[in-house]
């Protein structure tokens, strides 16, 4: 076997806005040029982009134009870059397909779930790439099917690699609020390297007879994802098949500080002068600086009391300060329990919506807080009836 070599990235989320912040779409932009330059660099056979190349199925133009011009870079320099659509960039329904067909036709990319086979080969080497399906129920329907009509054929004299975008059920690699979307038997036997993404920290093990590979991501998408390592794998093949997974850390991701602390007992105006005190003393030129502030409040003491606009306000160097209030309020008395719960469903529904607003608003920006508040109401009748495929409904038509 001819020795050769390739790059594996993953959950580069090009487009994202993060915090609704311009800069912060520019961010990811950064992240994947510099990937860009450094597989310029390191001249690999092919590169492999296990899903979620962008952040959402329909990218605007500025994104899309900054992706062509680095898929060209790339096609000029002749790296091949093979690619599988992840749970942010797959096709959102059966009759609007996903950005990455037409960015196939322009041989800009290899989408591999499209071709014959869903494969691509070289003479030292076979990849086979699968869709993503976004809930575990449509995975373990239809991923087999798509193996039946698109069957792996690995080859024993050949390296192997198997390219997939879901969190398996092995709980060391899945962080607890991924839920797994395979079963490790659904992933067939015969590969060299399975070249995954969806988890966003990098992770190297093994899986049947190969290495499992995670690249985590490019750039931060979640706060409590700021500590894990920016980057991607070079992997190195030699003439015998054995392969060298190397990660290459990325140096233009955007710093994020998390300050978290435990206010339990601590008044609400107690709390916004220290929280502004950490702020202060964490303020650092361009950074993302993350309060997060936990515990349980006095009685009769609430949430809304924080001074969050203090908070936010507190750094002077730093992009951002976002403060994460998961102060929760001490028990309610028994007698407010029940007037709420004697009062008129509807009135219920609206301050159920409001309290999850509250809570989503903190995380996400406010249209999407108001649509995840909507379902969470939504999912309150059918969860107490046990109306399971009522709530099975909902849960999808929130990922469409």
């Amino acid at each position: 076997m001819k020795a050769f070599s390739f790059v594996h990235a993953a959950d580069l989320h090009l487009g994202y806005s993060q915090y609704g912040l311009e800069v912060r779409r520019e961010d990811f932009d950064r992240a994947f040029k510099e990937l860009v330059d450094k597989t310029l660099e390191l001249k690999p056979s092919f590169l492999i982009i296990a899903g979620d190349l962008f952040h959402n199925a329909r990218p605007s133009n500025i994104t899309l134009e900054n992706a062509i011009k680095n898929f060209s870079r790339l096609r000029e320099a002749g790296i091949p870059v093979l690619v599988v659509d992840g749970s942010h960039d797959s096709a959102p329904n059966v009759v609007t397909s996903t950005i990455l067909n037409p960015l196939d036709s322009a041989g800009l990319i290899y989408y591999l779930p499209r071709h014959d086979g869903a494969c691509w080969r070289k003479p030292e080497c076979y990849i086979y790439g699968v869709p993503n399906y976004r809930t575990r129920r449509k995975t373990e329907e239809m991923l087999p099917t798509f193996m039946e009509q698109n069957k792996p054929t690995p080859d024993p004299s050949l390296f192997n690699i198997f390219v997939f975008h879901m969190a398996l059920d092995i709980p060391e690699v899945n962080p607890p609020y991924i839920e797994a979307e395979a079963p490790v038997e659904l992933i067939p036997e015969g590969f060299n390297y399975y070249a995954a993404g969806h988890v966003h920290k990098p992770y190297l093990g093994k899986l049947k007879t190969g290495f499992l590979v995670y690249s985590g991501s490019t750039e931060t998408i979640n706060y409590d994802e700021a500590g894990n390592e920016k980057g991607f794998y070079y992997v190195e093949v030699n003439e015998k098949g054995e392969a060298d997974p190397q990660f290459i850390k990325l140096e233009s991701p955007r710093k994020f500080v998390v300050l978290e602390q435990d206010f339990t007992g601590v008044t609400a105006s107690k709390i916004t002068e220290l929280a502004v005190r950490l702020v202060k003393g964490a303020d650092e030129e361009g950074a993302i600086l993350i309060p997060v502030l936990r515990g349980v409040l006095p009685v009769e003491a609430s949430r809304a009391e924080v001074d969050v606009a203090q908070i936010r306000g507190a750094a002077e160097k730093a992009l951002l300060v976002h403060p994460v209030v998961l102060l929760r309020e001490s028990e309610v008395p028994e007698a407010v329990v029940r007037s709420i719960f004697e009062s008129e469903i509807k009135d219920l529904k609206t301050k159920s919506f409001e309290y999850f607003l509250q809570i989503f608003s903190e995380r996400y920006n406010m249209e999407k807080a108001e649509k995840i508040a909507k379902v969470a109401v939504n999912l309150i009748e059918p969860l107490t009836r046990k109306q399971d495929e009522k709530v099975r409904q909902i849960l999808e038509e929130l990922l469409q």
